[in-house]
């Protein structure tokens, strides 16, 4: 080092930034986690390099395998539904990729609900396919449509409530009775539920087995909606409760090399706090527009799990006591073409044209009927179905925009 009297070099005043001894002192606390963030994690010792674990999250290793910050959202989703154990990917749809990949292997047969989520379906039919993978679909309106479509390959199933855009609420506890049976016969088949519309406080998955059955074995989340919040984050779960499971998918999850940045975990984690108002908001304005869109003679049928008369309700009636904030409605395809359909999206000012939901904005989307669902009085069925996703504006404002964007019906 070079002293006092004489000027440092670039390098070495670099040293001395990298290498500064001080430390904050300990025992800070705020209302909100700190954000800690690392790709290289710095060992005291060769003996704490060896030794330390990153596993049961007793220590530290490498960004990817968690910081303080993410071991406090992971802690925080699982006590959402009664799960244990929360591993984080980049998106929703990286972490029904992330259980696929763990799960599935070359033979294995995998059953998709007729409404999954599109991207899911994607995934199976697609990257599955080429990794020797069947896919088989079935009614979730009928646990006996299940029970057909099971094979003694079959290793997983996967769930939807409500369903994807057509929001059916299927008898869960009926469908997880038929693979309980089976696995009973053929080995396990592990039923996988993805959770993004309950988000952990409609229903608890969990436990809705029969009695001395346990409920689903994982769930996903994308926490790109309801518990971030804000339209602005991309990210993903996978819950367990099993820690054989869990430690299946988080070697999974450490090969394929999955990380989240510490700046989206840091507003998931200061969205967590509000989700349950922000949750019964949506919901309680969500049905109030989904009663008044039953009176529109525009409108053929209301897709809405809370609404009587909705496919499913009285399961959703059984299980839940929220319904988070999606309505769909579908027009009849021989009074309005999609032309006009388009026209009256097009129309409203405060419902936005947009893919996701759960943020502050309302959000449109409109879709083709035809070849969307193969069961249900929905297969085949010409028209367009535009689903409404629900924000935090003023309901009255909301309906209010509804009703002149229907006068581009007329």
């Amino acid at each position: 080092m070079t002293s006092r009297n004489q000027p440092r070099s670039l390098s070495e005043a670099a040293t001395e930034l990298i290498h500064h001894p001080y430390e904050a002192p300990g025992g800070f606390q705020s209302v909100q986690p700190g954000v800690f963030k690392a790709s290289t994690v710095v060992f005291e010792d060769t003996a704490a390099l060896r030794s330390r674990e990153w596993k049961d999250k007793t220590g530290y290793t490498y960004g990817l395998h968690g910081t303080p910050t993410t071991f406090v959202l992971e802690e925080r989703l699982a006590t959402l539904e009664g799960g244990r154990q929360v591993l984080l990917a980049p998106s929703g749809l990286a972490a029904i990729a992330l259980v696929g990949q763990s799960l599935l292997k070359a033979g294995d047969h995998l059953l998709l609900p007729d409404n999954v989520y599109g991207p899911s379906r994607d995934f199976a039919r697609h990257e599955l396919a080429q990794w020797g993978i069947a896919t088989g679909f079935y009614d979730p309106m009928d646990p006996a449509s299940l029970a057909a479509a099971l094979t003694p390959a079959t290793r997983l199933v996967w769930l939807e409530a409500a369903g994807s855009v057509t929001l059916e609420f299927p008898d869960l506890a009926g469908l997880l009775g038929v693979i309980r049976r089976h696995s009973a016969q053929h080995g396990e088949v592990l039923a996988a539920l993805d959770n993004t519309w309950g988000a952990g406080l409609a229903f608890n998955p969990f436990d809705l087995g029969a009695q001395g059955e346990h409920g689903v074995d994982l769930t996903v989340h994308a926490l790109t909606k309801y518990p971030s919040g804000g339209g602005d984050v991309l990210m993903g779960a996978v819950v367990t409760r099993d820690e054989a499971l869990h430690l299946r998918l988080k070697l999974t999850h450490m090969r394929l090399g999955l990380g989240v940045g510490l700046n989206d975990v840091e507003l998931v984690l200061r969205g967590l706090p509000s989700m349950a108002l922000r949750y019964a908001a949506h919901d309680a304005s969500t049905r109030q527009i989904a009663a008044w869109l039953q009176g529109r003679p525009e409108v053929a049928q209301v897709l809405h799990p809370a609404l009587p008369g909705s496919p499913g309700h009285a399961h959703w009636q059984a299980s839940c006591s929220g319904a988070a904030g999606l309505v769909s409605m579908v027009f009849d395809g021989a009074r309005f073409t999609s032309a006009r359909v388009d026209a009256f999206v097009d129309a409203l000012r405060l419902f936005k044209i947009g893919y996701s939901w759960g943020g502050p904005l309302s959000l449109v989307m409109p879709y083709g009927l035809q070849g969307m669902r193969r069961f249900g009085p929905l297969a085949g069925q010409p028209g367009t179905l535009v689903r409404l996703a629900v924000g935090l504006e003023d309901t009255g404002a909301l309906l209010a925009d509804l009703g002149q964007a229907f006068e581009a019906l007329v």
